[in-house]
């Protein structure tokens, strides 16, 4: 029988299909060309990942840079945590956050004007940002308890047009502010252009704003200064890319509407059946074992994300911190130089079949597809989808047209050598939700161990924050330079400050300062009105 006939796709679909009726999913990886041999030769192998994962979930040190377990496997199953005092913050903090809500629906709290609240502005960055727009995107609806709006990054055009969109809501929003130290800069100047904005409306910033954030840390001192409202904490054995089911996720959640403890439910579900060693019964073990085969162990090979669900729009977002930040190593465990990671991509279906598909079949076959199919085709359909109840055409419905996409992009880049694997839920739900997010966890985990590597660190972003201060340093010097009557080219201005060797910054940090007219900074041709670099730069009179 020729290995890609239907009849042969069709009994190694039923071979290797990992069905999980406990937690509403199914894994199909019988477009990924791996033989059987690979399989036998990867359970020593996968063996030790399996061991290694319980060591971690029993409380071993993970983070080693920082001396810290990894229990984000806790906060759905307590009973797991390695001791009395953990298991019982976690179960207080749950409590905590839904008395919390509570009180907010009630009216028990009250914004400043005596109003209750119906807004709610998340201030984060990364994980704390990442995930709770994931989940109130995939989750939301028109019976949300609270309009959910985004500070996830400095960027002033962006916080602005968020005010604009809160606009006169601004007296009854909510401020989560979201930070672990309390001195992530992206959060901190997040909090204070907020902050800025409730002053400006003669309101007082305190009594509109709640902390996330590490006991002791600067914001939790800065919030307990300033009277905030209440402060939930974040622990050091809880990395952001894997917070969503801290307070960082479930407190935006609950605030919006979401049932936080089906997302709970959903992940402590999907952990059972992904402890399993059976890689027939354990959908992240097969995904781990996928990731090291396409890649041959290195990551050689993309991962495009195409969720055909418009709800998982920023599953893909999500997934790349998850995946990226926790596989991007320069180093194994072994201080080996090893450059590991496997880059993450992607959007929707159909959407992109109008976009990057064209490449995916017929240009560099340098990725490998994760389809997820949602069998559900609306959210509404027990009180009246108008567009899932329209026919297009006789007995067709759009959603019938979104699954034939799925199916016929899916045979249109196997028939073209283009590997994929498919993940299927009943529908996007909380508790579906949080199976997605503790399968995608654990496959990461298992894959880490794999390749040897430590997935729970960063020393790539910390270098890179260390680097943003520096510049910032830079243009602190610049300025005072400036003020004191100095000018010139960026060469010269270097100079002047003792940073020759850096112009180069110095040219950057100078133009986009002339760029914005209140900051003075006045940029005029040099004496070679064709080279830029030679633009003389001076402080408005």
């Amino acid at each position: 029988m020729n290995a890609h006939s239907p009849e042969a796709l069709w009994t190694r679909y039923k071979t290797h299909l990992v069905d999980c009726p406990r937690i509403g999913l199914s894994l199909d990886v019988s477009r990924m060309n791996f033989s059987d041999e690979f399989l036998s030769e990867m359970k020593p192998a996968l063996r030790g990942a399996f061991a290694a994962m319980t060591e971690l979930e029993n409380g071993a040190i993970a983070n080693t840079d920082e001396n810290r377990m990894v229990g984000h496997y806790w906060l759905r199953n307590t009973k797991r945590a390695p001791s009395s005092e953990i298991a019982a913050e976690i179960e207080a903090n749950i409590e905590a956050i839904k008395a919390f809500v509570k009180k907010l629906r009630r009216g028990d709290i009250k914004a400043q004007n005596g109003k209750k609240f119906t807004d709610a502005l998340i201030i984060g960055i990364g994980g704390s940002a990442l995930g709770p727009q994931f989940v109130s995107e995939a989750l939301g609806s028109s019976k949300d308890r609270m309009t959910m709006h985004f500070f996830d990054n400095t960027d002033p055009d962006g916080m602005d047009r968020v005010l604009e969109k809160i606009g006169k809501s601004l007296p009854r929003t909510l401020t989560v502010v979201i930070s672990k130290s309390g001195g992530t800069k992206e959060t901190r100047n997040g909090m204070l252009i907020a902050q800025a904005a409730y002053t400006s409306k003669g309101l007082d910033f305190g009594r509109h704003a709640v902390a996330v954030t590490g006991a002791g840390s600067e914001l939790d001192r800065h919030a307990q200064s300033q009277n905030w409202l209440q402060r939930f904490p974040m622990w050091d054995w809880v990395g952001g890319r894997t917070s969503e089911l801290s307070a960082v996720g479930l407190l935006p959640a609950a605030l919006q509407g979401i049932s936080i403890d089906e997302m709970l439910k959903g992940a402590k579900d999907a952990d059972a059946v992904t402890r399993k060693p059976d890689i027939r019964e354990n959908p992240a073990a097969m995904l781990a074992l996928m990731w090291y085969y396409i890649g041959g162990g290195r990551g050689l090979k993309d991962m495009v994300i195409l969720p055909y669900k418009d709800r998982l729009l920023l599953l893909s977002k999500y997934l790349q911190q998850l995946v990226m930040e926790s596989l991007g190593k320069q180093f194994d465990r072994d201080r080996r130089e090893v450059h590991q990671g496997i880059a993450v991509y992607g959007n929707k279906g159909s959407t992109d079949q109008h976009a990057y598909v064209q490449q995916l079949r017929e240009g560099i076959n340098n990725f490998f597809v994760t389809f997820i199919e949602v069998l559900k085709s609306s959210s509404l359909e027990r009180d009246g989808s108008v567009a899932e109840a329209v026919e297009v055409e006789p007995g067709i419905r759009c959603g019938d047209y979104l699954s034939g996409f799925l199916q016929g992009t899916r045979s249109a880049l196997h028939e073209n050598g283009r590997e994929s694997v498919t993940i299927t839920i009943d529908e996007v739900t909380p508790r579906a939700v949080g199976v997605l997010i503790a399968v995608f966890e654990r496959a990461v985990g298992l894959y880490a161990e794999l390749i040897n590597i430590n997935a729970y660190h960063q020393p790539g972003v910390e270098a890179g924050k260390k680097a943003a201060s520096a510049v910032i340093a830079l243009q602190v010097k610049v300025l005072a330079h400036l003020k004191s009557g100095g000018r010139g080219t960026a060469e010269q201005i270097a100079a002047a400050i003792g940073e020759g060797a850096k112009a180069e910054a110095v040219f950057h940090i100078l133009r986009r300062l002339a760029a914005n007219r209140d900051r003075k900074v006045m940029m005029a041709a040099g004496s070679d009105e064709a080279d830029v670099t030679e633009s003389v730069f001076s402080l408005e009179a």
